[in-house]
C-alpha cells in the first residue's frame, strides 16, 4: 500500500477513524518559522513536530546535524500528542512534503505502520476546499507503547563504508548537482560526496506543483538502480533523503537504507575521503 495519501481520502478517514495529522513544517535557514506558521494556520486538531526539538537528537561529534531523536523521548511525544501503535496518523508539510517525509520514515523506523503522507500538504489540502485553523490542538494522551527500532532501515558510517566498494550495493547522494560535485557547499565543512556515489536530487521525486510522483513515474526515474541488491541513501544530514527512500518504495524497490548521519556524518571522521568533480 501506498505511503502518500490524497487529500480527499485523508479527509474521509478523519472523518471516521482515530487520525492525527502531524504538521512538520519546518526551514532549516530559520527554525521558528515552522511553529508560527502553525500558529497561523493548519489543518484542524493538527499537532505540531518540529525537526529539531522532535524528530532530531542532539548533535554530537559524529552522527550529523540531525541525528536520530532519543527513542524514549520520541515516544513520550508520541503519546503526549495522542499517537499510539492503532493511530493513523498523517504527516503534512506545505508543498513538498520534505519534513513530512523525515517524520514517516522516523516512524517507520520506529515500528509504527499506519502512517502517510498527504499528497501535496497543506496547500492541496486548502486547494481542495477544506478548512483550517488557528487554534492549538488539545490532543488527548495515550498510553505509551513500545517501541522496537527496525535496525534494517537505516545504517551509520562503518556500515556505508564496507559497502562503498561492493558492486550490488549503491550509494546515492540526494543533494544538488552543484553540491554533490564540490562546487559549492553552504552548510559543511568539506566539499563533496562520498566516494563512488550517484547523485540523484531528492527534489525529482516531486512534480512541479509539489505533489509526489506517480509510482510509474518513480519506477522510470530510478530504473537504472533496479539490478542493485541494496540502496543506500544520504543527503546532508539525512532529512533530505527521506524523500527518496520513500520515492525508492513507492517504486517498488524494498532493501533500501537511510544512512542517518548523512554526509554531514561522513566528514566528521578525519580518515573518510570525498569526491569532486571538475567543472
Amino acid at each position: 500500500m501506498s505511503n502518500i495519501i490524497a487529500v480527499e481520502k485523508a479527509k474521509e478517514w478523519s472523518e471516521t477513524n482515530k487520525v492525527v495529522f502531524a504538521d512538520c513544517r519546518f526551514d532549516l535557514n530559520n527554525p521558528e518559522q515552522g511553529w508560527h506558521k502553525y500558529k497561523q494556520e493548519h489543518i484542524p486538531e493538527a499537532v505540531y513536530f518540529d525537526l529539531e526539538k522532535d524528530l532530531s537528537g542532539e548533535t554530537k561529534t559524529h552522527g550529523g546535524r540531525h541525528p536520530l531523536p532519543d527513542i524514549n523521548s520520541l515516544q513520550k511525544k508520541l503519546a503526549e500528542r495522542g499517537i499510539d501503535k492503532d493511530t493513523i496518523v498523517i504527516a503534512y508539510d506545505q508543498n513538498r512534503s520534505v519534513m513530512a517525509a523525515r517524520m514517516l520514515w522516523l516512524m517507520k523506523f520506529c515500528g509504527y505502520e499506519r502512517v502517510y503522507i498527504l499528497n501535496g500538504g497543506l496547500d492541496a489540502w486548502k486547494i481542495a476546499g477544506y478548512p483550517v485553523d488557528a487554534n492549538s490542538a488539545t490532543a488527548e494522551p495515550v498510553i505509551e507503547g513500545t517501541i522496537h527500532p527496525r535496525h534494517d532501515m537505516a545504517c551509520g558510517e562503518s556500515y556505508v563504508r564496507t559497502k562503498t566498494d561492493e558492486g550490488d550495493t549503491i550509494v546515492i547522494d540526494s543533494r544538488s548537482y552543484a553540491r554533490y560535485a564540490g562546487w559549492e557547499e553552504p552548510i559543511d565543512k568539506k566539499k563533496g560526496h562520498i566516494p563512488g556515489a550517484l547523485q540523484y536530487d531528492w527534489s525529482g521525486v516531486y512534480k512541479e506543483d509539489g505533489l509526489w510522483k506517480t509510482k510509474e513515474e518513480l519506477k522510470e526515474h530510478f530504473r537504472n538502480l533496479e539490478n542493485k541488491k541494496e540502496i543506500i541513501v544520504y543527503c546532508g544530514s539525512g532529512v533530505t533523503a527521506a524523500s527518496n527512500v520513500i520515492g525508492l518504495w513507492e517504486a517498488g524497490f524494498v532493501n533500501v537504507k537511510l544512512y542517518v548521519g548523512s554526509f554531514s556524518d561522513w566528514i566528521s571522521y578525519q580518515g573518510n575521503e570525498v569526491a569532486t568533480i571538475s567543472k
